[in-house]
C-alpha cells in the first residue's frame, strides 16, 4: 500500500515538472518572439513580461536561446532595448545634472596614461580617443561623467553620488546586466559597435543623442534649482 502511494506521488509530481517545463518553454519562446519583434519592428509588446521572464531566468534563457540556433547575444539586446523603451519617457524629463554619464575604460587609446581614483578613470583630455570628446560633450551639458573599469566602481558610484537617470555604453552583456542592477534609476544604454577588452568602438552619434533626449534645453524653474527640493532615489 505505501508503495502504491510513493509510485502513484511520484507519478503526479514529474507530470507537474513536465507541465512547468512545457510552460517555461513557452514562456522562453514567446519572450523571444517579442523581443525580435521590437528589436526589428520597433513594437513593444507586453515591456513586464519581457523584463520579468529575462530578469528571473536570465542565465536559463540564454541556454534557451542557444539551443533553438539563436545567437545568445539576443538576449541582452533584447534587455538593453526593452529597457531604453520602458526608461524612455521617464528619462526625457530628468535634469542633466540629476543625470550621469558612464562610459567603459576599454574605449580608451592604447598609450591611455589616465591614473585611477575610486571613481574610475580620471580623463586627462589627450584627445587620443572618444573617451575625452564624450566627456566633454556630457560635462558641458551639465552631466557628471565616469570612466569605470568594471561593476564594482559602479556600486560605488551609486553610494557616493545622488542622481535620477544613468546613461550607459557597454557590450551588450554588462549593459543589460548594469541596467538590471539600476532598475530603479531610469536608465538609457549604448551598445559598443565592436566590444572587447581594447579598442572597442562606439557610435558617438548615437551617445549624443541620448545626452540630447533629456531634458536639458528646458528653462529650470526656482523649484527644479531649489536641491532641497529634488527627489533622489
Amino acid at each position: 500500500m505505501i508503495d502504491m502511494t510513493i509510485s502513484a506521488f511520484y507519478q503526479i509530481f514529474g507530470q507537474i515538472v513536465l507541465v512547468a517545463g512545457i510552460l517555461l518553454l513557452i514562456l522562453l519562446s514567446v519572450t523571444l518572439i517579442l523581443g525580435r519583434m521590437l528589436i526589428e519592428k520597433d513594437r513593444l509588446v507586453f515591456p513586464k513580461l519581457l523584463l520579468f521572464t529575462m530578469d528571473v531566468f536570465y542565465g536559463l534563457f540564454k541556454k534557451f536561446a542557444e539551443n533553438v540556433g539563436v545567437d545568445a547575444k539576443i538576449v541582452d539586446n533584447i534587455g538593453v532595448e526593452v529597457r531604453n523603451k520602458v526608461n524612455e519617457k521617464d528619462f526625457k524629463i530628468i535634469e542633466p545634472d540629476d543625470t550621469i554619464l558612464v562610459l567603459p575604460h576599454c574605449l580608451r587609446h592604447t598609450e591611455c596614461e589616465a591614473k585611477l581614483d575610486s571613481s574610475g578613470l580620471v580623463c586627462e583630455n589627450c584627445n587620443r580617443c572618444v573617451i575625452g570628446v564624450l566627456k566633454n560633450k556630457g560635462e558641458q551639458m551639465g552631466y557628471k561623467v565616469f570612466i569605470i573599469p568594471g561593476s564594482t566602481f559602479l556600486t560605488k558610484i551609486v553610494e557616493k553620488n545622488r542622481f535620477k537617470a544613468v546613461i550607459g555604453v557597454a557590450c551588450f552583456q554588462d549593459l543589460n546586466l548594469a541596467m538590471m542592477k539600476l532598475s530603479n534609476f531610469s536608465c538609457q544604454g549604448v551598445p559598443l559597435l565592436r566590444d572587447g577588452c581594447v579598442n572597442t568602438k562606439v557610435d558617438s552619434r548615437a551617445v549624443g543623442v541620448k545626452l540630447k533626449e533629456a531634458k536639458k534645453l528646458a528653462p529650470k524653474s526656482s523649484c527644479s534649482q531649489d536641491p532641497d527640493k529634488r527627489g533622489y532615489f
